[in-house]
């Protein structure tokens, strides 16, 4: 378990003092990020690589189930690390901000399939439309093309997911800092959620090179900034919410 402590010792020991950065121009950096990445795609700079197949593993076990990801892992973190000196009822307001981050995912992830659906036309090997297909599903499972709008869902994903982890990472700042006593799963979970991010990260930065035109990332890119910034900058402000982590208020007022 020393091992354990050691790395959440020294993750805690990045995050201290460059949280307050990190908070603040995570957006800039997603959409820096996505402008780059949409550049060299143009460019054709970039070799392919393992990462440019949709078929790679991270895409396959942690992308294409990434909400499942941040659930499994978010829910007891916050429901352990929320817990310290705070009574059930504010844990469990807590809580609800999954509810909340599920909705906001669910709708946006929805939305960006009708659009796509609406503003699509399916085409066969000889680009001969077939009017018979009204949705990108019943297209792809003839074996035809579906040509429309694609707001990328990785990228709104990839980009919220790590907005929504940050911030609800920063209760264990303090528990670590005051030497409170954490459990092993605590620990586990903190080290968890600090891997996904990274992985969050380099899957954003994989999908801004290789997959989607510019248009469609910085716009999945955009929902998940606006997602974050409307509730953990706006709503959450607000005596009627889910609330802020504990002691976020600290950094917070950096911001």
């Amino acid at each position: 378990m020393a091992a354990l402590s050691g790395a959440v010792n020294k993750l805690v020991s990045f995050w201290i003092p460059n949280v307050t950065l990190i908070r603040r121009y995570m957006p800039f950096f997603f959409f820096g990020l996505s402008l780059t990445g949409s550049v060299l795609k143009e460019l054709d700079v970039v070799p392919k690589t393992y990462f440019s197949s949709s078929r790679n593993i991270l895409n396959l076990y942690f992308v294409k189930i990434s909400w499942g990801w941040n659930l499994v892992l978010l829910l007891p973190f916050l429901f352990l690390s929320n817990s310290y000196n705070r009574n059930l009822i504010f844990v469990l307001r807590r809580l609800t901000s999954l509810l909340v981050a599920t909705a906001i995912w669910y709708v946006c992830t929805e939305a960006f399939f009708y659009i796509e659906d609406i503003t699509g036309k399916c085409y066969d090997s000889v680009q001969v439309i077939h009017e018979e297909f009204s949705t990108k599903a019943a297209c792809r499972k003839s074996g035809f093309v579906w040509d429309g709008f694609d707001i990328s869902g990785h990228s709104f994903i990839l980009a919220y997911s790590t907005f929504l982890i940050v911030e609800e990472m920063v209760p264990m700042l303090n528990l670590v800092q005051h030497n409170q006593k954490r459990t092993v799963v605590l620990d586990v979970l903190y080290v968890a959620l600090n891997v996904i991010v990274v992985i969050w990260i380099w899957m954003f930065a994989c999908t801004s090179v290789y997959f989607h035109d510019t248009i469609h990332k910085i716009l999945g890119t955009l929902f998940a900034v606006l997602g974050w910034y409307a509730t953990y900058k706006v709503w959450y402000l607000k005596p009627c919410s889910p609330g802020l982590p504990p002691l976020h208020s600290e950094h917070k007022q950096h911001d």
